[in-house]
């Protein structure tokens, strides 16, 4: 960890809401003037779309577990980062789009669902921020969380969880119900041994909980609005960031306490809520950077 090279971490499973608070540190990075070296977390993945397809099928594989993952290389970069400013980062080519760009910038030929050649960060960048399923892991091999300086997770309820991936599959991807279920399935060993640890070891955690049945997210026609929903803050150490909860129950109306290191806002507030209480961290941050 490191107060001159800070290593900022949001994790988070897929449709679980990482990218609302992505959104609002960028908001934050822009208001501030930081130069941020963005990472993507599935990048790190070890095999590119059609060699997973391959693993899924013959291995039973998820994007989860560290079988699939370089946690290595992860935790090579938050560490070399945190020392030096410099480390190495690849992008994962989502689409077409994505694909062109990157093309067209390093001279390659590389196809949507590939991987980019591993390439330095930028000298002079401020923080790393990265945002991804695996960034408060730890493993009997790899301890990524120890290099991380501020983590921040993002965990609906599970069954929101399960909707909102349902719902996200289905639009973006043309993916059945059951196929996501299935996927769903086949992911949750992985899940509960290597994604919802992770949850215990960050420094603040955002929990979405819907205030309608979501008790069978297989049958739900629509995913909970924000105005449907609650958010639950929950801060491991309230002292460590010196946190102001009557100034956050001042700034964000309908918001309450439930425990002493817990507060909850109106889910159309989340990004508010997120803004309020990272901008100030990040602040301090940069000025304890010297």
């Amino acid at each position: 960890m490191s107060k001159k090279h800070p290593v900022v971490v949001v994790t988070g499973s897929s449709g679980a809401g990482t990218t609302t608070v992505k959104r609002a540190f960028e908001h934050i990075f822009t208001r501030e003037g930081i130069k941020a070296a963005i990472v993507e977390g599935d990048s790190f993945h070890r095999y590119d779309r059609a060699e997973m397809k391959v693993k899924m099928a013959e291995e039973h594989m998820s994007h989860f577990g560290p079988e699939a993952n370089r946690f290595d290389k992860l935790e090579e970069l938050f560490k070399t980062y945190g020392e030096t400013g410099g480390g190495q980062k690849r992008y994962y080519l989502h689409s077409q789009e994505e694909a062109d760009e990157h093309n067209a910038r390093l001279g390659t030929d590389k196809k949507p669902g590939e991987f980019t050649p591993w390439e330095d960060i930028p000298a002079g960048t401020d923080l790393l921020f990265y945002e991804g399923l695996h960034g408060m892991v730890v493993t009997d091999e790899h301890d990524v969380a120890s290099q991380v300086d501020l983590g921040i997770g993002v965990v609906p309820v599970v069954n929101l969880e399960w909707i909102q991936k349902i719902h996200r599959d289905a639009k973006e991807r043309g993916y059945s119900a059951e196929a996501t279920v299935e996927t769903i399935m086949r992911r949750m060993p992985d899940y509960i041994n290597h994604i919802t640890p992770q949850f215990s070891r960050t420094d603040i955690n955002f929990q979405r909980v819907a205030t309608v049945d979501t008790s069978n997210p297989f049958i739900a026609r629509d995913i909970p609005t924000p105005d449907e929903s609650f958010v639950v803050i929950r801060f491991a150490d309230p002292e460590k960031f010196d946190t102001d909860f009557p100034y956050l129950l001042n700034m964000i109306p309908d918001s309450f306490m439930s425990r002493r290191n817990t507060i909850v806002v109106p889910g159309g507030k989340m990004g508010f809520a997120m803004e309020i209480i990272l901008g100030p961290i990040i602040d301090k941050m940069m000025h304890e950077r010297g």
